[in-house]
């Protein structure tokens, strides 16, 4: 993915243990309460998690699918489908993470908030 992002101009993303950690726990959630979406039953999105997990963004997008055996094949059909592209090579996003259970996975990216205020100025995209 970050070949791909730098044939366009836009940075690498960075590894996040925190983001991936929030992309984890998203897809451990669709596994046990047997759900595919970015919104949980309880109605949280990506944001709200990231919100919760105390990561501090200006924006950020999440980017799920269900079956893939490997990383390669799940980056495939992102890659594949415009939306979902479309987050992958986004320049705005610097930062990401990815989580997996049991071919469920949740790929989480962000733009940083360099000067974090209490009220939320991102994009609301997934």
């Amino acid at each position: 993915m970050n070949a791909r992002r730098q044939s366009i101009g836009c940075p690498k993303l960075e590894w996040d243990e925190r983001i991936a950690a929030v992309a984890q726990n998203h897809s451990r959630d669709m596994v046990s309460r047997n759900f595919n979406s970015h919104t949980n039953p309880d109605g949280k999105d990506p944001f709200d998690r990231l919100k919760e997990a105390g990561i501090d963004f200006s924006a950020a997008a999440e980017d799920i699918t269900s079956g893939p055996k490997t990383g390669k094949e799940a980056y495939l059909i992102w890659l594949n489908s415009p939306s979902h592209r479309e987050n992958m090579l986004n320049c705005l996003y610097l930062r990401h993470g990815v989580g997996r259970v049991r071919g469920r996975w949740t790929h989480v990216l962000i733009s940083p908030d360099l000067n974090p205020t209490p009220f939320l100025n991102g994009l609301k995209k997934f």
